[in-house]
């Protein structure tokens, strides 16, 4: 089941590289608080993810290496006095070894913790992407599209697309935990070694199973059927002030402010930009050298949010290039 489950994961990077290599120098808006911060590459954004279902992989890996311990041969609790060879047996049936100890071999269920909790975490990847989405195909954001092949209509509605898939994918989370935590409370108060309590273990795993590979699969199909709004994420972009922290580096790296006067000398703009009702590229150098008297027009290209997002060409920033050479590192793993 694991490796079935790292298999759907690698279909989905691969999705998510495609769409990334589609949309480099796709520029919308990162945020904090759901609030315009700084602009990012939509290819970005979307490698972020692919971080994330890589540690989902690593935890389900780490999980096969400790699932490794054969339990055939410790009998009911105590061993056998059958003149058996566990470490034969371990071999043939592709362990590595055999487990150490009889008792705990019988009362352990923490191989099946790790399944949910790994399952868990996953889902929990899988909803927050679902939950941004779902936020971003809303008319108030609207900057993506989902085709009609994965919305549902409204009973009574006749315009509504809805993102039901993507709000099925978030509800299931919820199943997923509540299995982890059926499991923890099966375990919390037994005594060493076997109880009937135990035997809920299956339901509860083979559940949890179904349910990631499910929702693995529908995410994968939504993906392949999104399209970014690129000129509506543009304009978002270009709003709130989304250049005002280049600004402030800039103020650093060619006028030698400490950034304190810097940040403040920002702050002075923009509420300036604000009582005119202008974006910061509205602004004339005129305007600029009013309130900072040093400035040329040099700096009016950083008010650009396309140079903004190529500006930050650090590792693991959000420059073009550096999304390229991230999206080349993973088709080649």
């Amino acid at each position: 089941a694991t490796k079935e489950i790292n298999k759907n994961l690698d279909n989905i990077i691969k999705t998510i590289l495609k769409i990334s290599e589609k949309n480099i120098e796709v520029v919308m808006p990162g945020f904090t608080h759901l609030k315009n911060a700084q602009a990012v590459s939509f290819a970005h954004y979307l490698m972020s993810y692919v971080e994330m279902f890589i540690r989902d992989k690593k935890r389900f890996s780490y999980n096969l290496e400790s699932l490794s311990e054969c339990p055939l041969g410790v009998a009911a609790l105590t061993g056998t006095s059958f003149n058996i060879d566990r470490n034969f047996t371990s071999k043939k049936l592709g362990f590595k070894k055999p487990t150490n100890n009889s008792i705990d071999t019988v009362a352990d269920r923490d191989f099946v913790l790790d399944f949910l909790y790994s399952a868990s975490v996953c889902s929990m990847h899988i909803s927050r992407i679902a939950e941004e989405l779902i936020i971003w195909n809303s008319d108030g954001f609207n900057l993506i599209n989902l085709s009609d092949k994965v919305v549902t209509g409204s009973s009574i509605m006749p315009q509504k697309k809805n993102p039901d898939l993507l709000e099925y994918l978030r509800g299931k989370t919820g199943t997923t935990y509540g299995n982890l935590f059926s499991m923890l409370t099966i375990l919390k108060g037994l005594p060493l070694s076997y109880f009937k309590d135990l035997q809920d273990d299956k339901e509860i795993l083979f559940k949890s199973n179904e349910v990631l590979n499910n929702c693995i699969a529908i995410l994968d199909e939504v993906l392949k059927n999104l399209k970014p709004n690129k000129q509506q994420m543009l304009d978002l972009a270009n709003s709130g002030y989304i250049t005002a922290t280049d600004l402030a580096d800039y103020l650093v790296k060619n006028h030698s402010m400490p950034f304190r006067r810097a940040y403040q000398t920002t702050a002075a703009i923009v509420n300036f930009a604000e009582k005119k009702k202008k974006r910061l590229n509205e602004l004339s150098i005129e305007e600029l050298k009013k309130i900072e008297p040093k400035l040329t027009t040099d700096v009016l290209k950083i008010f650009s949010a396309k140079n903004s997002v190529n500006s930050k060409k650090s590792y693991g920033g959000t420059s073009f290039d550096n999304i390229k050479k991230m999206i080349m590192k993973y088709k080649k793993t």
